[in-house]
């Protein structure tokens, strides 16, 4: 398995279908969390404020994932369910074809920090 130094190698060495799609996250992520760092933990993507991992991003073969508190997934179940995402407790999966909506990464990232406390 690869190793990445920062999020701009990560996104590089993505399948080439999902870098637009991830490159969209990053931003999304940075201007939601500007005070944020970036950071590569667990080989993946992240936004760290302090101690607290905010948020996360990965991509698979078939798919992405943004990766959040439980209490911000749960919070937003049924805004996910609309726009036809699949949840696990800890993040949210789609792709290319159904991208994960702008405001969701957004209200999602929000509800990440606010259970963190940070």
């Amino acid at each position: 398995m690869a190793t990445f130094a920062d999020h701009d190698a990560y996104i590089a060495a993505a399948p080439e279908p999902f870098r637009p799609v991830l490159a969209n996250l990053r931003k999304l992520l940075a201007a939601t969390l500007p005070d944020a760092e970036e950071i590569i933990a667990y080989n993946m993507p992240g936004f760290r404020i302090g101690d607290s991992m905010i948020a996360g991003y990965a991509a698979f073969s078939k798919q992405c994932g943004l990766y959040l508190s439980p209490t911000a997934i749960a919070a937003h179940a049924d805004k996910i369910a609309a726009a036809g995402l699949k949840a696990t407790k800890t993040g949210v999966t789609f792709s290319t074809r159904n991208p994960i909506p702008d405001a969701l990464v957004k209200s999602l990232a929000r509800a990440s920090r606010r259970e963190h406390g940070v």
